[in-house]
């Protein structure tokens, strides 16, 4: 009786709806080859079916609780602060000419790399630019690496830019939306496969309200608050 209740109270997620769509054709690939392994050694086959679950785990894409108030800004990914600057944007991102508060996401392999738009808008525009692969975690990964980036204009007139930038790792970058469609906040619109980086450029004169080396949640961890007027945060590791 007592694990009769204990079902009906327990919520199975559906594996269909936290994989990935785009993971499914390499979850495919992985348990084909662990196969093969498994056929010339045993021993082989439970390396490959590690691999095949480390895969699964890659494209998961959990569900994410995200903050509904008119003025915050959410991470777009999972992983960790690596750089918060100051930097002047390149004159493509239409951002002007002033310095802006760049706050840089690093993701590792065991990050959950569904990216998500930190806030909700229209799209304004969508510029990708080839590039290197060098490790992600360099400053100068924002301006040599693999890239593509989304500007959105919000509903109360920001614009705002996030970048998906390629890693050493990572070698396609993925973005299911489009110049002008409109988004919604903690919105999945594209992944990273498979170790990468998130830039995120703030509106002139605002500051983060997180720091470096905090660990970020996509969709969840509320980046800026633009209706306040808090300075930019300072952190110590304990």
């Amino acid at each position: 009786m007592i694990w009769k209740n204990l079902k009906k109270n327990i919520v199975m997620p559906n594996i269909f709806q936290i994989i990935h769509s785009d993971g499914w054709k390499f979850i495919a690939i992985f348990a084909a080859v662990a196969f093969l392994m498994a056929m010339v050694n045993p021993n082989l086959g439970w390396v490959g079916a590690l691999l095949t679950a480390w895969c699964m785990y890659f494209f998961r894409n959990p569900p994410r609780t995200v903050p509904m108030r008119e003025g915050l800004l959410v991470s777009p990914a999972d992983g960790i602060v690596c750089q918060i600057t100051s930097v002047v944007p390149s004159a493509d991102l239409e951002l002007g000419n002033a310095p802006l508060t760049r706050v840089s996401i690093f993701l590792n392999v065991f990050d959950v790399h569904v990216n998500r738009v930190p806030i909700a808008g229209t799209v304004h525009k969508i510029i990708y630019h080839e590039g290197q692969f060098l490790n992600a975690s360099f400053d100068k990964a924002s301006e040599k690496n693999e890239r593509n980036t989304v500007i959105v204009d919000t509903i109360d007139g920001h614009r705002i830019a996030f970048v998906q930038i390629a890693g050493l790792i990572a070698r396609r970058i993925r973005c299911d939306i489009t110049s002008l469609e409109s988004v919604e906040t903690g919105q999945v619109y594209g992944l990273i496969r498979f170790g990468s980086r998130m830039d995120v450029y703030l509106p002139e004169g605002m500051d983060p309200l997180v720091i470096e080396g905090q660990r970020m949640v996509s969709g969840e961890t509320v980046l800026l608050d633009m209706n306040n007027s808090e300075p930019a945060r300072r952190g110590i590791k304990r």
